[in-house]
């Protein structure tokens, strides 16, 4: 037999996942990365429920507990910085589980990379496609052309492949009406033990610092706005800083450290793809590119790891490729749908419209800290998963 191949264009979670995956049943696989180089930072991302199903599956836990970020102390505070209550690590754990693995981004494409041992070339995009019945043929931005069985897309929120197969972004994009920033923190957070995150939450915003010690530390920023457009042509200092410029405790410092590096961070409006489907001909979405579930609905990295492991499994049950894809999809499509609405959700955490909010938001964190209500609220997380 014929060993298939398949093109990835994106060497992050899930175009790597997908490399690894289809790797292991049997295809050959290239990876095209628009950067120079590997990315090696990055904002936090979990891996619960199915996500850390999804690492298992693919060989991938005891390399990920090796970089573990783990749980620590969370201290809700005050504008000035001052802190309100606090939630011992001890009690985060036992809500969250054991089954659970929190990690740099970069970290885990790492790990990824690592394990896939994938062709991959950066500094390279697609020219051009174009599809038939039995495959694909694409033109490189180096002139250079491939043939291959398939074409996954996984190049994120904002997928030139998407765009080129499926039409216009502003046709799949839908906004969310609020920012996000995070970035790695290369000075230590001042006033806060190592450890230890401190979030301020008030109306329409978050901000969080977290203290993990030289090269673990970070922080991170989401607020509601009316104009994502201006908040993007200003960019990440000038937005964040007048977002966040009132608060004390640790944010100061924070912004300091984007202003002097602001090359670091992620800045972008919050968004999610839904489009009616993931796949024309031999040309399929995955990850970001596909479904975006956003930061507020915090599954983006698991549903990206999962749905490359799906892929993979769907791919070996089916020899036809377009009855794979769409098998795929019909078992795809509920877990997506209901990680979307979840955002709606999140934003209500992340970003609440009114006070109310937020003493509700206060009053489920601390009822985690009691025994009788403890058990409640961890079946509310694990139900979430």
């Amino acid at each position: 037999m014929t060993t298939k191949r398949a093109i990835i264009v994106g060497a992050g979670i899930a175009g790597l996942a997908a490399a690894l995956r289809l790797h292991r049943g049997g295809w050959a696989t290239l990876v095209l990365e628009r950067a120079p180089a590997r990315r090696s930072s990055g904002y936090m991302v979990n891996l619960l429920g199915g996500g850390y199903d999804a690492a298992e599956r693919l060989g991938l836990v005891p390399a990920l507990q090796a970089r573990d970020l783990g749980v620590f102390t969370s201290i809700l505070t005050r504008a000035d910085g001052s802190p309100k209550f606090t939630v011992p690590a001890a009690v985060v754990e036992a809500a969250v589980g054991d089954r659970a693995l929190s990690l740099f981004r970069g970290d885990l494409e790492t790990v990824l990379f690592e394990a896939a041992a994938a062709d991959i070339r950066f500094a390279t995009t697609l020219r051009a496609i174009d599809t038939d019945p039995d495959g694909v043929t694409v033109t490189l931005s180096d002139g250079a052309t491939e043939r291959a069985d398939l074409l996954i897309a996984a190049d994120g929120l904002h997928s030139a492949t998407r765009e080129a197969v499926f039409g216009p972004e502003a046709d799949h994009l839908v906004e969310m009406g609020h920012m996000v920033g995070a970035l790695p923190l290369h000075r230590v957070p001042t006033g806060l033990a190592e450890g230890s995150g401190s979030t301020y939450i008030g109306p329409g915003r978050t901000a969080a610092v977290v203290n993990l010690g030289p090269g673990r530390s970070s922080a991170f920023f989401t607020y509601r706005t009316a104009d994502a457009a201006a908040d993007l042509e200003r960019g990440s200092v000038a937005s964040l800083t007048s977002a966040f410029g009132d608060l004390g405790g640790g944010v100061p410092d924070a912004l300091d450290q984007l202003a002097a590096a602001p090359e670091t961070a992620y800045f972008d409006s919050v968004s999610q793809i839904v489009t009616d489907s993931w796949s024309r001909g031999r040309v399929v979405l995955l990850g970001d590119a596909a479904w975006c579930v956003t930061l507020f609905a915090g599954f983006g990295a698991a549903l990206a790891l999962s749905g490359a492991d799906e892929l993979g499994a769907a791919l070996q049950r089916h020899p036809d490729v377009p009855t794979a894809l769409a098998d795929w999809e019909a078992r795809l499509r509920p877990e997506v749908r209901k990680r979307q609405a979840l955002a709606k959700r999140g934003m209500l955490q992340f970003a609440p419209p009114t006070k109310a909010h937020i003493w509700m938001n206060d009053l489920t964190m601390r009822a985690i800290q009691l025994p009788g209500l403890r058990a409640l609220v961890q079946r509310s997380i694990r139900a979430a998963r």
